[in-house]
């Protein structure tokens, strides 16, 4: 069998125990329908009000964001309950396990734009400082090299049976997931900035609600984010474990709760607290004083009357 195995030249299948082990029909299967179902509903509803943002020229980018991250969860559940009833199909396993680490990036990302979006009001200097700007950008490159990376050492981890080059994989696996675990981190970085620092005379304000409860928002969002992040760094720098004895994070119970539970926690607090209000700048924005910026509406003469009133300010004051 083995001999077939290497003339074919894999896929393998992992000698090591992996975060929620090989799915069966029970448990998996029911769980992955209850969360398939939260998943299709969040989905639903992001979508339904970026379409309604967008009938009346609120343009919020980040609700089409989360309607992408359920899109994605939707068919790793699939893939998983497909993997239930073909537990020897090493393909669906490689597929299932490289979107459980792909998915939750979008949810990173939004944390960090929003937390972006806390400090640029607070502290204009800093957050749009060009070394920031640039900083940004470098970062979400790094972010998608990272998922490249983890992409491809997991598909090829699995396609030899050189120790070695396996030992190389994980490494890259690793160096990826820290990345994603320093990522998460960042956006508590720029709120602490921003409210640490004194008050700056330029500060803005933008969209509903004050800056509190959207710091409360960011950092709660990011917390989670961090646990989820968090344990998938530690439960991959443990050293490996052999498929017949695993630990205790490979169990189904943490893979559920650290992956699944926690994005159903995240979507429910940015949907519920329309995140599309309290954090919506105006279409353009680009330096210092566009937050300010009056938003346009569909009342395009009365819109036009606000723009020319904020420039007359805008200059009078320079």
């Amino acid at each position: 069998m083995l001999s077939s195995l290497q003339t074919r030249g894999g896929p393998y299948a992992s000698t090591a125990a992996g975060m929620g082990g090989v799915p069966t029909i029970i448990p998996d299967v029911p769980i992955c329908a209850v969360f398939l179902a939260l998943y299709i509903t969040f989905a639903a509803t992001n979508m339904t009000i970026l379409q309604k943002n967008r009938r009346r020229r609120h343009k919020f980018v980040m609700s089409g964001m989360l309607f992408g991250f359920c899109m994605a969860r939707i068919t790793t559940l699939v893939l998983r309950i497909a993997w239930a009833n073909r537990p020897h199909n090493i393909r669906l396993a490689i597929a299932a396990g490289i979107l459980v680490n792909a998915g939750v990036l979008l949810a990173y990302i939004i944390n960090f734009i929003l937390a972006q979006r806390i400090l640029r009001s607070k502290q204009p200097h800093i957050g749009w400082h060009p070394i920031m700007r640039q900083g940004s950008k470098l970062l979400y490159v790094l972010i998608l090299g990272a998922l490249v990376m983890v992409i491809t050492a997991t598909v090829v981890s699995f396609y030899t049976l050189d120790q070695y080059t396996r030992s190389q994989c994980r490494d890259v696996q690793l160096a990826a997931m820290t990345y994603f675990l320093v990522f998460t981190c960042l956006p508590l970085v720029q709120v602490m900035i921003a409210f640490i620092l004194p008050r700056s005379p330029r500060e803005e304000s933008f969209g509903q609600g004050g800056p509190t409860s959207k710091a409360a928002i960011v950092t709660l969002s990011s917390c989670l984010c961090i646990l989820i992040a968090g344990f998938k760094a530690g439960a991959n720098w443990s050293p490996p474990r052999p498929v017949t004895n695993p630990s205790w994070f490979d169990s189904k119970a943490c893979f559920y709760v650290f992956n699944f539970m926690l994005e159903i926690m995240i979507l429910c607090l940015l949907t519920f607290s329309r995140f599309d209000r309290r954090f919506h700048i105006p279409n353009g924005s680009t330096q210092p004083g566009d937050y300010s910026r009056p938003v346009l509406h569909r009342d395009s003469e009365n819109d036009q009357s606000q723009l020319h009133e904020w420039k007359e300010s805008n200059f009078a004051q320079s």
